[in-house]
């Protein structure tokens, strides 16, 4: 069958093996001090594999190759764990085995790609006297709105937060950031994290948090926060989206969209993905003006 799966530029790897530790279907190995895809039917062409390449080496081919088997990857997956063998230490070497050696105990989560596309959560510290004040006000103009409790759970790095200037009797204070996770590309976006159990996902164009200016307190507040443009981004969502609303225990999924047309693709790839997840979870859709408005 004619299908997408990765394709690895051996010129570009540099051998780091980041790829083959993220993928968590098993398809990669390292051969000769190269990244390698083992077996087509192991990949599952989400692309957990790409951001984790430091090298750009690793892209999207469509070509014959056997169907993803996810049985086998199952199967395959219990083996290496009844073996020991759960990072897939005997495809990546001595080298690498030490450098991970504390990640292999199952401790600590071992991510040796871009640091930026590294999942963590982010808990936040109580809001000041100066900023409650701030959302009460907000609250009286229609301006705050709580769509859900945040959510954490551990994940592979913590990031503790304390906002600025909110100690004076200044009420043009920042106002804290929301953002409960990251990455927040849906494209860096793990299929699976911690963040996820038990999340209200908010999938947003990447323009609506700079035309509606309460972004933050009206939609991040409470939700596992993904962002995506499908105009520039040449990949189809409804894929990955699909994965990460099926493998994970998401209570609720909140679309944000631009009025302008060319963003209903996201919209339209999260109610694909919805379809696709084969779960009835509540989904509501809101539509921001070019001016900064919601309009529906």
């Amino acid at each position: 069958m004619i299908r997408r799966v990765i394709q690895i530029d051996e010129d570009k790897c540099n051998g780091c093996g980041a790829c083959a530790n993220a993928c968590h279907e098993g398809a990669i190995g390292m051969v000769n001090g190269k990244a390698k895809l083992l077996r087509d039917d192991y990949c599952d062409g989400l692309g957990d594999c790409l951001p984790a390449c430091p090298t750009g080496a690793i892209t999207f081919v469509e070509r014959e190759a056997a169907a993803y088997d996810e049985a086998a990857v199952i199967a395959n997956r219990q083996a290496k764990q009844v073996s020991g063998n759960t990072n897939g230490e005997a495809t990546f070497g001595a080298s690498h085995r030490d450098r991970n050696s504390e990640g292999s105990s199952g401790k600590n989560p071992v991510h040796s790609g871009c640091p930026g596309s590294m999942a963590r959560s982010i808990f936040r510290r109580p809001a000041s006297v100066l900023e409650d004040i701030a959302l009460s006000e907000a609250d009286k103009t229609g301006t705050s709105g709580d769509y859900g409790k945040a959510t954490g759970g551990g994940a592979s790095q913590h990031v503790f937060d304390n906002p600025a200037g909110q100690t004076g009797g200044d009420r043009d204070c920042e106002w804290p950031s929301r953002l409960s996770q990251w990455p927040v590309q849906i494209k860096l976006a793990p299929v699976n994290a911690p963040y996820f159990d038990g999340a209200k996902l908010l999938i947003a164009a990447d323009c609506t948090a700079y035309a509606y200016a309460s972004f933050h307190e009206k939609f991040i507040k409470g939700h596992v926060t993904l962002i995506g443009c499908p105009k520039l981004d040449s990949v189809d969502y409804s894929e990955k989206l699909t994965e990460i609303i099926r493998r994970n225990d998401i209570q609720s999924v909140t679309i944000v969209r631009m009025e302008v047309p060319c963003c209903g693709g996201l919209e339209m790839a999260t109610k694909k993905a919805l379809q696709g997840s084969g779960k009835f979870i509540p989904w509501q859709v809101a539509t921001i003006s070019i001016d900064g408005r919601i309009l529906d």
